[in-house]
């Protein structure tokens, strides 16, 4: 084990990213440094720099990160639409640091391997679900646009707080009552 500020870290990277996603769900992707995070992660200021080179270096590992944990959940929601719809909102407010990050690619370098192998798989589970909703294969990359386009909406709503009191205090139970409307499956 390396000793770095007087701590022990078994995996360096790991802790680095920990750090980032703890703060973008903190206080956003803008307002902390490198130097910043390294204080707040316990390790040397060139910690970070060292294992990703810049904050776009760090941001990448984020989102690739975040892409693979998003595919997961969506996968692990089954194939009822609704229910996927539903886990993506729980996704995004629940890694609120990954989701910050995912679907901002100035942020990052968005050609970055492992980001592109992490969208397309979330990717693929959005547009499985859409084909299964809509009787005309044509209308199916609009199906997928639109369901993209409610819970993602939803959940930024939800997350900048603009919703208000008037869907309760679970984002996941609104969000399920919401696609239910929409959905017309009560």
């Amino acid at each position: 084990m390396r000793t770095i500020s007087g701590y022990h870290h078994g995996n360096l990277r790991r802790t680095i990213i920990d750090a980032a996603v703890e703060a973008i769900a903190d206080s956003g992707t803008a307002t902390w440094s490198l130097r910043e995070l390294a204080r707040r992660a316990g390790v040397s200021h060139a910690a970070p720099a060292h294992h990703f080179g810049d904050k776009a270096g760090l941001l990448t590992a984020v989102a690739a990160e975040g892409y693979r944990l998003f595919a997961d959940t969506l996968a692990a929601a089954g194939d009822d639409f609704l229910e996927v719809g539903t886990a993506y909102v729980r996704f995004a407010t629940e890694r609120r640091g990954y989701f910050e990050v995912m679907f901002r690619p100035t942020l990052y370098r968005a050609d970055d391997p492992e980001v592109a192998a992490g969208r397309a798989a979330a990717s693929a589970i959005l547009a499985r679900g859409a084909r299964a909703e809509v009787d005309d294969p044509d209308r199916a990359p609009m199906m997928e646009v639109a369901a993209w386009s409610i819970v993602h909406g939803f959940a930024e709503l939800w997350l900048s707080g603009a919703l208000g009191d008037d869907v309760g205090p679970s984002p996941v139970r609104a969000a399920r009552e919401m696609l239910q409307v929409m959905y017309d499956r009560r």
